[in-house]
Order: structure tokens, then C-alpha cells, then sequence
């Protein structure tokens, strides 16, 4: 990093000195802008968050109702102290922003999580021009190149479909936020009924207020003992697989959709029956396209394979760096920390004197 760069990084996150805020901080800190509300990227207890306006309603799901969130439209320029910031659709997940900011001439761009393919529940990606660009690289390798999420849907609703004429329940896994809400935008509702896990329904009900059409859900801890469960699907956390909520819809075949399940073997390691390549970050084309549609003339990468897309980048003339940060991208960490963003939000509420899903 060079002594004049707009943003250092800190023990908090990415600090930006000249506007007094940090982006997308890992420790609570006064003023974060943040670019999505995975617990990763939006740390819970920061004194203020200005996120986009598409992303308030999930941003205050994870946050608490007592947190004071400043909503952006995308493309609206704001200064904060000098600083001109303005946010732009990143494709990732519901209101998921890159964060660009303007000082002194010089345009940084901090894309936080994104992808390139166009899904129902989220603005699509859209390239930002900038000097200094700041990417993931949670699979920035070649062997990394997404099908076309239509052929996923396909398989999933064809599986989906097996298990009901086998007698069997499905239990397909995503992440909470932004992953489950995709698969369930291309469930078939015909084949049978859907259930989902309560931190999904939770936020289910956010993305549905922002105007995402989701197929019919009912929160399966609210469903009647007893109930067979032949021929349901129901979506779940990753955190959720093998533990007794689980067991509870047997006889079952589980999935999950990430984009791990590219590497043969993954899907035998985690004992599951079926394993769909889905992701909602970028795969190695669309990273390398997003940073030549930049133009920017310096890159800095950060958590993923950093040190392959670093040498890429050098060996064609773009002065690249590795960014050291405390993001997880997805994986088991990440799946984790949002089982604790909904358990600190719930706390919060109850205490409030509340009620949660």
C-alpha cells in the first residue's frame, strides 16, 4: 500500500481518512459503508451504516432495529466529508453495492462480493471506471466457470422431483441471505410443498417487501408434528446439515448449491447426496472480465486465491497487490458467521422487547 492511498487498511478494516468512515469494517466502528449485509462485510454494532436502498430491509434484518442505517440509491453521489461516495449494483445479493469513491481526482472502487450473471433477486452487476479497483478472488482460479443457473434450476427441480416419486423429502442447503433466496426463485412449486429453515423464512419476508416474487414458503418449525414429509423440499443453511432439526424430514436426500462443487470429491467429503454449482460470486472469466471493464490501472485483491490473480494480473502489465482482510467469502466460516448475525439481531429484538420468526 503507498502513503496516499484513499483507503489503508486498519485493525477495524479499510479505513478512508479523508472521509472519516471504514468500508465493509470487521470490528464496530463510527461511520462503515458497507457494500452487503453478510456478517463478513456488515459488522454488527458500528455506530452508523450507509448501505444501498435496495439492501435496507436485509441490512436491518441482520442489524437490529435500533441501528441507524442511512439508505443510498444506487448511483447517488453523496459527500461525506469531501469524499464523494456514491453505490452501484454488484449482483451479489439483494441491495449488494460496489462502493466508489472520489477524492482529488483519483476513483477507487471497492466491489465487496459480486457476480456477473444476471439472477431475479438482485440489480445485476454493473461496471464502475475507476483508477484503483478492489476484488475478491473467493475463486479466482481457471478451473472455475459457472454453468448457466437455468441448467442448475433444471437439475435441482429434476432431483427435487425423483426424491417426491421416491417418497423422500429434499433438504436443499444455501446460505440464509442472498444464496436461499436465489434457489428458491427457481423452484418449481408445482412438484410439491416448500419449507424453509427460520433464518431463511426471516429473510424471505425482507426480500419479498423489496419486490422479489419468491414461490410460497411456510416456516417448517411451525409445521404440525407429525407431518410426513414426502415429496417437500426444504431450504436451509448449510450449518443446518446432520443435526437432529435435520434428521426430523427422513426419510431425505440433502443438497447443497455452492460453487465448491466444481472440485470432484467436495460433495463425498461433506456426506451429501447431491452437490449443484451455484455461486454468488464471480468465476474466473467474469473476474477477469469485470477488471478489464475498470479500466483501472491498479488492482487489489483480496480474500480467495489471491496470489494466483496477483501474478495473472502482473504478467499482463496491471499493477496488482494482495490486500490482506478478514472476509470469508463462502465457505464453512461464512456460514457460520451468519448463524451468529441472526442470533445477535434476534437477541437484540428480544430484548427490545420484540418477537422474532
Amino acid at each position: 500500500m503507498n502513503a496516499d492511498d484513499l483507503l489503508k487498511p486498519t485493525d477495524a478494516g479499510l479505513y478512508c481518512e479523508a472521509g472519516d468512515f471504514h468500508v465493509d469494517p470487521w470490528k464496530p466502528v463510527p461511520q462503515a459503508v458497507v457494500t452487503h449485509a453478510h456478517a463478513d462485510h456488515a459488522c454488527w454494532g458500528c455506530g452508523r451504516y450507509l448501505g444501498s436502498e435496495e439492501g435496507e430491509r436485509v441490512l436491518r434484518v441482520r442489524m437490529g432495529r435500533e441501528a441507524v442505517i442511512d439508505a443510498l440509491p444506487y448511483g447517488s453521489p453523496l459527500d461525506v466529508n469531501g469524499v464523494r461516495v456514491s453505490l452501484h449494483p454488484a449482483g451479489h445479493i439483494l441491495g449488494s453495492a460496489q462502493v466508489r469513491l472520489e477524492h482529488r481526482g483519483r476513483v477507487w472502487v471497492v466491489s465487496g462480493d459480486y457476480k456477473v450473471e444476471p439472477d431475479a433477486t438482485c440489480t445485476p452487476f454493473e461496471p464502475v471506471r475507476c483508477d484503483v479497483f478492489v476484488t475478491e478472488s473467493t475463486f479466482g482460479l481457471p478451473i472455475y466457470r459457472w454453468p448457466s443457473q437455468a441448467a442448475v434450476f433444471d437439475e435441482i427441480n429434476a432431483w427435487w422431483r425423483a426424491n417426491r416419486d421416491a417418497g423422500k423429502a429434499s433438504l436443499l442447503l444455501g446460505y440464509a441471505l442472498g444464496k436461499s433466496q436465489r434457489l428458491l426463485s427457481g423452484l418449481d412449486p408445482s412438484i410439491g410443498p416448500i419449507y424453509t429453515h427460520g433464518a431463511v423464512e426471516k429473510l424471505n419476508r425482507a426480500y419479498r417487501e423489496g419486490g422479489v416474487a419468491l414461490p410460497p414458503t411456510s416456516y417448517a418449525g411451525a409445521a404440525m408434528k407429525g407431518k410426513g414429509w414426502a415429496g417437500a423440499m426444504i431450504v436451509a443453511p448449510p450449518s443446518a446439515h446432520g443435526t437432529p432439526w435435520a434428521r426430523k424430514f427422513a426419510p431425505l436426500s440433502t443438497g447443497i448449491a455452492s460453487g465448491w462443487m466444481t472440485i470432484r470429491g467436495t460433495r463425498r467429503r461433506k456426506a451429501l447426496d447431491r452437490g449443484f454449482v451455484l455461486s454468488d460470486h464471480v468465476d474466473w472469466p467474469g473476474l477477469l472480465g469485470s477488471i478489464e471493464s475498470t479500466g483501472a490501472s491498479r488492482v487489489l485483491v483480496t480474500h480467495g486465491y489471491t496470489a494466483v490473480v496477483v501474478r495473472y494480473l502482473r504478467e499482463r502489465g496491471i499493477a496488482a497487490e494482495a490486500l490482506a482482510t478478514r472476509y470469508e467469502g463462502e465457505g464453512d466460516a461464512q456460514d457460520r458467521a451468519e448463524a451468529e448475525a441472526m442470533e445477535e439481531a434476534e437477541a437484540q429484538e428480544v430484548d427490545a422487547g420484540g418477537t422474532t420468526a
